[in-house]
């Protein structure tokens, strides 16, 4: 009996010193100057996990799981430590501070759940007293009250008291304006309505969202809301959230955008990835669906044609590692490459756009080797090969791009048959066409495996050398001639060199004393039927 009493007595005071230590820590963290909307999401988890605390009866406290109040003492801990290194500003970076924020943000969210979790011990029993709504001209003081169980509500309640909480704030704030002054003067509120954006139950997320759209319909309010990071969540609903989720959280991003100093935050969150699978109707939107997205794309980009936003996309990820991290790890790439896909339906433009972003955003070899997963290199053969000259020249130049990146690249290109259908596109009229596949060419022959799939066809070599000098361009001739050159290096080249009957054409430059033209004769000459028939080139 006095062994169950101890015990007991330990539980509790576990939860006392517990409770003690993050009453210290939010005390402490008010004296923060930096990372302020960061640290008023952590004080509002703390105070969070401070209200449920103090609601475990003892017989729960005495069963609780150690384990569980360890972790959370640890976190207490942790936080404890980022507090000193903010309020002495000595961290490395501000990158890294904010990555560290947001996972013991993470770590708590997901304490709350777990001592929310700790037994079926509800904190509001279907019994509990249910405060009643005042009427509208009832006194601030009562419309504060109303406010605030319904706050705690939202803090410690279950699912379903979350979202009849949030169905009744929902009912207030749409009557009178008072009601949301009063509820957003309360410490802690909007944060966590913002919380429950991440919410796993749908309800509760559907219902936050209509109360978020309300609050971002007023400019002082909306101004609360980005400060304190809603952005983010928003883009995440447009993930994984229902359809109406996603449609009232389009709403909210759309308001929150139609001031452009804003559209930053959309794109630096990988919204756009997010709004572009939306319109483009890859999500199996609901047209409603599709005509938010394109309003919010309307904004960011200030422009009516919705697929331009991906100019925007290229800009705002110009020189900014994070940005581009964030729209790879997003899958920006693959929707990306999703436009150039013949069999979609995007205009040339479109299609032009994507090549341009596509090139700005992958530097780094991990994202190339996905580009070419992800069918990049089959797409634009195709238009090279058969598409309008615009998005021909574009992907022809796409395709210079990749052929100057690595000896692997050239060997997979000369495997997908680029090699026959450049020289094709070297005696085309358009001088940009003609020089960039002569350019292109260069690069792919460079390697031997290359060289030897290029001469296997006699009427490859045939025709490139007919076409040196055919409209006596000089540009044209110091492109190809050292391609010629490259083939006159071995035996299978030389043979298809001098069998072709345009050999005349480098013979007569040559005579002009042209450089290239005489050292592709001297590599010529060192066969010896060669020496016998036209003698040794001097």
């Amino acid at each position: 009996m006095v062994k169950h009493q101890q015990d007991t007595l330990a539980g509790i005071s576990r939860f006392r010193l517990l409770t003690d230590q993050i009453s210290s820590l939010i005390i402490i963290s008010h004296s923060i100057k930096v990372f302020s909307s960061k640290w008023a999401l952590i004080r509002n988890k703390l105070n969070n996990i401070i209200s449920i605390l103090a609601v475990i009866p003892p017989e729960i406290q005495d069963s609780a799981d150690c384990s569980l109040l360890n972790d959370v003492v640890q976190s207490v801990e942790e936080t404890t430590q980022l507090v000193h290194k903010c309020i002495e500003l000595s961290y490395t970076g501000k990158l890294l501070m904010q990555s560290d924020l947001d996972i013991i943000c993470e770590k708590f969210n997901a304490h709350i759940k777990s001592l929310c979790e700790l037994s079926s011990f509800d904190c509001f029993s279907p019994s509990a007293i249910v405060v009643s709504r005042p009427a509208t001209s009832a006194s601030n003081d009562d419309l504060k009250f109303y406010i605030n169980d319904q706050f705690s509500r939202f803090k410690i309640g279950n699912f379903e008291m979350k979202k009849q909480a949030l169905i009744c704030f929902n009912e207030v704030i749409q009557e009178d304006d008072r009601w949301l002054k009063i509820a957003m003067e309360v410490e802690g509120f909007v944060h966590v309505l913002v919380g429950f954006l991440s919410s796993k139950d749908l309800g509760v997320q559907e219902e936050v969202l209509k109360s978020l759209d309300m609050i971002c319909g007023f400019e002082l309010y909306k101004g609360v809301l980005l400060s304190i990071g809603v952005v983010a969540p928003l883009i995440r609903v447009l993930e994984c959230g229902s359809e109406l989720s996603k449609s009232l959280s389009t709403r909210c991003l759309m308001k929150c955008t139609a001031e452009s100093e804003n559209a930053w935050s959309v794109s630096a969150h990988g919204g756009v990835t997010s709004l572009l699978r939306i319109s483009a109707g890859e999500c199996e939107s609901s047209g409603e669906l599709v005509g938010l997205a394109c309003g919010v794309l309307k904004n960011l980009v200030g422009v009516d044609e919705i697929k331009s936003s991906m100019e925007f996309l290229q800009a705002i990820a110009v020189g900014d590692q994070l940005v581009i991290d964030s729209i790879v790890n997003e899958g920006g790439i693959r929707v990306l490459v999703h436009v150039l896909d013949p069999k979609s339906s995007f205009s040339s433009k479109s299609r032009e756009t994507s090549i341009r972003v596509i090139m700005s955003l992958c530097s780094d070899l991990t994202n190339l080797n996905s580009l070419v997963s992800y069918g990049f290199m089959d797409h634009i053969l195709h238009f090279v090969q058969d598409g309008d000259i615009a998005v021909q020249e574009s992907c022809l130049k796409a395709a210079y791009w990749l052929s100057g990146i690595s000896d692997d690249f050239k060997k997979a290109m000369g495997e997908a048959g680029f090699i026959q259908v450049i020289i094709k596109l070297i005696a085309t009229k358009p001088i940009e066409i003609r020089d960039l596949a002569s350019k292109m060419l260069s690069n792919l022959v460079s390697i031997p495996t290359n060289r030897k799939r290029l001469v296997e066809d006699d009427q490859n070599v045939s025709l490139i050398m007919q076409s040196i000098d055919q409209e006596g361009t000089s540009t044209n001739r110091k492109l190809l001639l050292p391609i010629i050159m490259s083939l006159s290096g071995c035996n299978s080249g030389r043979k298809k060199i001098l069998s072709s009957r345009y050999l005349k054409n480098i013979e007569k430059l040559a005579d002009d004393q042209v450089s290239d033209a005489r050292k592709i004769l001297r590599n010529l000459s060192s066969n010896r039927f060669v020496r016998l028939v036209r003698g040794i080139w001097h």
